[in-house]
């Protein structure tokens, strides 16, 4: 089994995190390839760079599925077909470019945000603590595209980035404790969500804080790619794609498949 994970942002670092918490997560289950975005932001932090992210993610799955052998010859088409993955999970919570890739890939796809939203749900009404004030409007339209609106009570934001949390635990610990526990006051609430690729783990350890149960995104996100490669999905439905300029190579390679 092989699972593909896309970072939509630019940050090195922050693919590593995911890679070695993915990894620890599968162990022997699956093969992990961790791919990142050749475009856009090191962090994502406003509306345009989530927008830009959404394409990094087609892109970095593109590149990751449809690159060409060093060679092209007349088996080029089997080499495209055998690097797909048997799923896809988008490492951003916010899972920016999500209904597109569900579109074009032959693999399942899911993202960290959804993910979560789905294992919270199973509790109740939910909030989430992630960094970052614009994410706020982010996550509760994400919310109601994939059906759990009326389920999310609330996004707690902190000033800070995954990136910066992940370099600083004690900062982590602290600010991150604050923002659970404010989210646990939120009417009706039965869960918390901590959102992100940078905050991958740390939900384990600020449990003992809260009373409710935290949901790590990263760890949401794995299972439901392995539950959902396990299960297989039936081919993506054929889509009207009239020509494109300016897109990648391997994006462009895709589509000319598609149009076939």
């Amino acid at each position: 089994m092989r699972l593909l994970i896309i970072n939509p942002n630019t940050s090195a670092s922050v693919s590593e995190l995911l890679r070695a918490r993915v990894q620890g997560l599968c162990v022997a289950r699956a093969e992990v390839e961790v791919v990142t975005a050749r475009l856009g932001a090191a962090y994502i932090a406003s509306e345009c760079s989530f927008a830009i992210a959404a394409h990094a993610a087609l892109d970095a799955w593109a590149a990751a599925t449809h690159a060409l052998p060093a060679t092209v010859g007349a088996g080029q088409a089997d080499a495209i077909q055998a690097s797909e993955p048997d799923a896809v999970l988008i490492g951003c919570f916010g899972d920016p470019g999500l209904f597109a890739l569900r579109e074009c890939s032959a693999a399942p796809v899911t993202g960290l945000a959804e993910a979560a939203f789905r294992q919270a749900s199973r509790h109740g009404r939910f909030a989430i603590v992630t960094g970052g004030a614009a994410w706020a409007p982010l996550l509760q339209r994400h919310a109601l595209a994939t059906g759990f609106g009326p389920l999310l009570a609330g996004v707690v934001t902190v000033a800070e980035t995954g990136a910066t949390l992940a370099a600083d635990r004690a900062l982590a610990q602290a600010v991150l404790s604050r923002a659970c526990l404010e989210a646990a006051l939120l009417p009706g609430v039965q869960s918390v969500i901590v959102g992100g690729a940078g905050l991958a783990g740390m939900a384990a350890w600020l449990q003992p804080q809260v009373s409710l149960p935290l949901i790590d995104s990263v760890d949401a996100g794995v299972g439901e790619a392995l539950a959902l490669a396990a299960a297989g999905r039936p081919p993506p439905p054929a889509v009207p794609l009239p020509p494109w300029q300016g897109v990648s190579a391997e994006i462009e390679r895709w589509a000319q498949s598609a149009r076939r």
